[in-house]
């Protein structure tokens, strides 16, 4: 298990802060699903079950490596339909970057966005009327 190392600047009188991977990967996992554009996160990088905008596990799709100082963090996405996927790749990247240097103080050296499938939305069909009985 990888436990991150609080820098020497973060160390107080009081003792020593960790934050643990899994934290790290929440965060980013919600920074992620605020994204316009994102559908939801891929269940896993072999192929999971994908949660369209499943938030009750924030960390799926979402793989981080944790060192001293930095952070790195791949995320596994599902694109809405009509969205330019590099445009939304970008404000992914920005996003969970500003998110986990202003959370943790980490400083995030890449953010890989996988994108895994395209979401379309489905179209309600409208109500057809009862034919059933020709005769009233």
């Amino acid at each position: 298990m990888n436990q991150t190392i609080i820098p020497d600047f973060e160390r107080t009188d009081l003792g020593n802060i960790q934050i643990a991977p899994e934290v790290i990967e929440v965060i980013a996992g919600l920074a992620t699903i605020e994204v316009e554009g994102v559908a939801g996160m891929s269940g896993g990088f072999a192929g999971g079950i994908a949660e369209l905008l499943g938030r009750k596990n924030l960390s799926k799709g979402v793989k981080v490596e944790v060192g001293q100082r930095e952070a790195a963090v791949d995320v596994s996405i599902i694109v809405e339909y009509g969205n330019r996927i590099p445009e939304v790749a970008s404000n992914i990247q920005n996003n969970v970057k500003r998110s986990i240097e202003m959370m943790t103080g980490l400083h995030v050296v890449e953010v890989n966005v996988h994108v895994h499938d395209v979401h379309f939305k489905s179209q309600e069909k409208p109500e057809e009327p009862d034919n059933s009985s020709r005769v009233k």
